[in-house]
């Protein structure tokens, strides 16, 4: 809904960008030319500096627009904004250095000033949206800038819409009306009348109709849109069935028709190629980088924990492949039962109760076969290390939904969940991982890992993977 607010506040942005440009830029020149004694590589003047910049400027705002910075999607999330506006800065600078090139002009008059400049146009930019939230924020307290809305729906969607944006001072939405059975909110005018709903759009002087779902009756649909239209009021539509409308869609024309094709996850094409070629990049870096405490933990498990060294455990990935995940070895088995069921082996040691919390979860809480050294292992997340083989063999992602075990794909997963899971590589880490691990339930596990496989982006991968040190750090939920 590209409304008068969401016009201007990006246009505030676009002016904020430029602002924040030319004034990283500037002080970089005066940090190196003017209280710097040192010799310079090119003279340049600080008017020619400067004139440079602003040329260049409307050129890097192009850039930013082109990694979507001026749309909602992007500024309405803090962490994924500031991933973009490092993404464009470095783009900034290069895009300077291209322009140095192809004109064959000296642009900085010391190689200092580009550092400088690139450390202040991210700083700057980052500190100008974040001065512009606040202030969206304030006026959004203040009335300001409120797009009033009437939502047309029921059932779930609805509810979950008006939950999502019932707080005023965040979204900017201001529910003044809601028109079908469920859809209601506490300090909105109820309709259970249609034809009532659209006649008082004036009256409540609504901005947006916000539809969850069509009706049967297609007069009524006609209806709400033609109503809209007359009433110069913005319309938007929420698909009730969303599994059509997540993933990766492609709207095409078949035989004069609109046809949209529906995937599974966006994570086609390039984007798998992309983040392969990253998963393999960065896991030999880190295999390299930890290689020194991968050989120390080697050297304590066969001190501390003797018997073999790495585990290996059966379990499922993309398009339903099989393959043994590797781990750092934490338990220790009882003689005879070393590749047996969980649940066999604590039948043996006469632990029914653990059997039976480890047929209902695939897990226990406080298992007994786990040494003081695989503790210790599993609280640091040390264990999982060997992994970093599986992602190098193509096992594994960095970051996707949990590797499953093959006998609880049809205890705990429907179908349709399940199928959906397998259409992407498994990870080391994700979004369930950061967002609890242990502590949260399967059931909110999977609704999690559905939502990265639909909402897929190298983005929400560079935050998980950030959020992931946070959480082993911590060693929250870890077990």
């Amino acid at each position: 809904m590209p409304t008068k607010t969401v016009r201007l506040y990006t246009l505030a942005l676009i002016f904020s960008d430029i602002f924040a440009i030319l004034v990283a830029f500037t002080i970089a020149y005066v940090l190196r030319v003017q209280l710097d004694s040192r010799p310079l590589i090119s003279q340049i003047s600080a008017f020619e500096f400067f004139k440079i910049f602003v040329i260049i400027s409307p050129f890097w705002v192009l850039t930013f627009a082109s990694l979507d910075m001026y749309t909602p999607r992007v500024y309405q999330k803090r962490l994924t904004e500031i991933g973009k506006v490092f993404v464009g800065s470095f783009l900034g600078i290069l895009l300077v250095l291209g322009f140095s090139f192809v004109t064959d002009m000296a642009v900085f008059p010391a190689r200092l000033v580009a550092i400088y400049a690139t450390i202040l146009v991210f700083v700057l930019l980052v500190l100008g949206r974040e001065i512009l939230r606040q202030a969206r924020t304030t006026a959004f307290r203040y009335g300001r800038g409120i797009q009033r809305v009437m939502i047309i729906g029921s059932g779930t969607v609805a509810s979950d819409i008006i939950k999502s944006i019932h707080e005023t001072e965040r979204s900017g939405y201001n529910i003044v009306a809601t028109c079908g059975a469920g859809a209601s909110y506490h300090s909105a005018k109820k309709f259970t009348n249609l034809e009532n709903a659209l006649e008082s759009l004036g009256v409540l002087d609504v901005d947006t109709i916000i539809q969850t779902e069509m009706y049967a009756d297609s007069s009524k649909n006609r209806l709400i849109f033609e109503s809209a239209l007359t009433n110069h009021v913005g319309y938007s539509f929420i698909p009730g069935e969303v599994e059509f409308y997540s993933g990766k869609n492609i709207v095409d024309v078949l035989a004069s028709y609109p046809i949209i094709s529906v995937s599974q996850t966006p994570l086609l094409g390039w984007g798998e190629t992309v983040k392969r070629i990253f998963d393999l990049l960065v896991s030999l870096i880190l295999v390299v980088l930890l290689s020194p405490i991968l050989i120390l933990i080697v050297v304590l498990q066969k001190v501390l924990n003797p018997g073999k060294i790495i585990y290996k455990h059966e379990r499922v990935t993309k398009k339903g492949r099989h393959f043994n995940v590797y781990k750092f070895r934490s338990m220790r088995r009882k003689k005879g039962f070393e590749n047996a069921i969980a649940s066999d082996e604590f039948r043996a040691m006469g632990r029914e109760d653990l059997a039976k919390e480890y047929e209902k979860n695939y897990k226990v809480e406080n298992d007994p076969r786990v040494t003081a050294f695989g503790n210790f292992l599993r609280r640091t997340s040390l264990d999982e290390l060997p992994q970093l083989f599986n992602i190098l063999k193509g096992d594994l992602s960095l970051v996707g939904p949990r590797p499953m075990i093959a006998s609880e794909i049809d205890a705990k997963y429907s179908k349709k969940h399940g199928a959906s899971l397998l259409s992407v590589r498994s990870g080391l880490t994700g979004l369930w991982q950061v967002s609890g691990r242990s502590d949260i339930t399967d059931e909110q596990r999977i609704q999690l890992e559905l939502y990265y496989v639909q909402n897929w982006s190298f983005w929400l991968d560079i935050k998980i993977m950030i959020k992931t040190v946070a959480v082993v750090l911590k060693g929250s939920g870890a077990q």
